[in-house]
């Protein structure tokens, strides 16, 4: 289906064009082998396992709690939970889902169980696009896809119970079978995709890495921070400076975005806000772009990656990452943001009446 996005026509799957029915005939006598039980191998293969495809896990024992989070979730050693290698070898599409630092570990493990005809498969573009570092250069007997969904491991699984499903890209690197393709999108549909869209592998690590550094979440973190330093330093508590910081945006404004867009919440708040919005977003834009120019300077040309790498691949990598998520966690704006969730009303985040004026906490005035 060709879908206009600002004035730019695309191709993109839908569940209507690729029905499940559809999915289960592609993929009717694959073996899934879902490599890694950390935060995408759970959703992938929980959902792919509600929908009716043979799925199986393989999950290194030796990382207990990944192991019995499988065995907790319903997989049984030996049947459905094995070694990687041995899943590798039972599997026909092999999905790689470990962490990107693990993947370039266990990458020999792979290869030399590989069989003519299987499928690779990855969610993430980084270890092909970034090869020369990582040297996962898989053999070329085998399809290379992949399905990229648009969230976290969480999201893909609570949008799926829920019906919504999650978007996702894809990709086929290599298709020595000529089934690459239909492959990739069964498999897509089985996840759960609400739609897909066509990238390739590089384009895909690129705009991911961009994303998770910039918008998603680095710039939002640090952007979030600042703010709230400046509230506090100018006398304000705890509680209005985490309120006017964070509380609105992710309880009211998001939300508005998330329906209509940017230009609808801004209709939605009153005049001051609309003003003050308005003369303030171009001076952020300035503000930033340099930043987010050097940012996609370092993914392109595989610093990030060097980075990505020497740095979780440590071997003291979980306890820095512990150290500094508890920095975050214990740092009083994120306390003070606990005490707010703890106060929010049980039903307040059901309650958002799209449509009205004056919804948010920016009521028209």
């Amino acid at each position: 289906m060709k879908i206009e996005f600002g004035g730019v026509m695309e191709d993109v799957i839908t569940r209507k064009e690729f029905p499940m029915a559809r999915a289960r005939k592609v993929l009717k006598k694959e073996v899934i082998a879902i490599i890694g039980y950390g935060v995408q191998g759970p959703a992938q293969s929980l959902n792919l396992r509600d929908n009716g495809f043979n799925v199986i896990i393989g999950q290194a024992s030796a990382f207990k709690r990944d192991w019995d989070r499988a065995i907790k979730d319903g997989w049984v050693p030996g049947k459905t939970l094995f070694e990687i290698d041995e899943a590798v070898r039972r599997g026909t599409i092999i999905q790689l889902l470990v962490s990107d630092a693990a993947q370039r570990a266990v990458w020999p493990v792979i290869k030399q169980n590989l069989k003519e005809g299987d499928a690779l498969y990855f969610s993430h573009g980084f270890s092909i696009a970034y090869k020369k570092q990582t040297g996962v250069i898989p053999p070329a007997n085998v399809d290379v896809i992949m399905v990229a969904p648009k969230g976290s491991g969480t999201s893909v699984r609570r949008n799926f119970l829920s019906g919504a499903g999650i978007n996702s890209s894809f990709a086929v690197e290599q298709d020595f079978t000529g089934r690459a393709q239909e492959r990739c999108l069964a498999v897509g549909i089985g996840i759960g995709s609400g739609y897909l869209f066509p990238t390739n592998f590089q384009y895909e690590v690129f705009s991911d890495l961009t994303g998770e550094r910039g918008v998603l979440m680095g710039a939002l973190a640090g952007i979030m921070e600042a703010q709230y330093d400046v509230l506090r330093k100018n006398g304000h508590s705890p509680s209005e400076a985490f309120n006017e910081t964070v509380e609105e945006l992710t309880q009211s404004l998001i939300r508005l975005v998330d329906e209509n867009g940017m230009d609808w919440m801004y209709s939605n708040c009153s005049a001051t806000a609309q003003r003050g919005a308005l003369d303030w977003k171009p001076k952020f834009k300035k503000a930033v772009l340099p930043v987010f120019k050097d940012l996609y300077n370092r993914v392109k040309t595989g610093k990030e990656c060097a980075r990505v790498l020497s740095a979780c691949g440590a071997a003291n990598y979980q306890v820095q990452l512990t150290k500094e998520l508890a920095e975050i966690g214990n740092s009083e704006m994120w306390q003070a943001g606990k005490a707010v969730r703890s106060l929010r009303p049980k039903e307040a985040a059901k309650v958002i009446s799209k449509g009205t004026k004056g919804v948010s906490g920016r009521a028209a005035n």
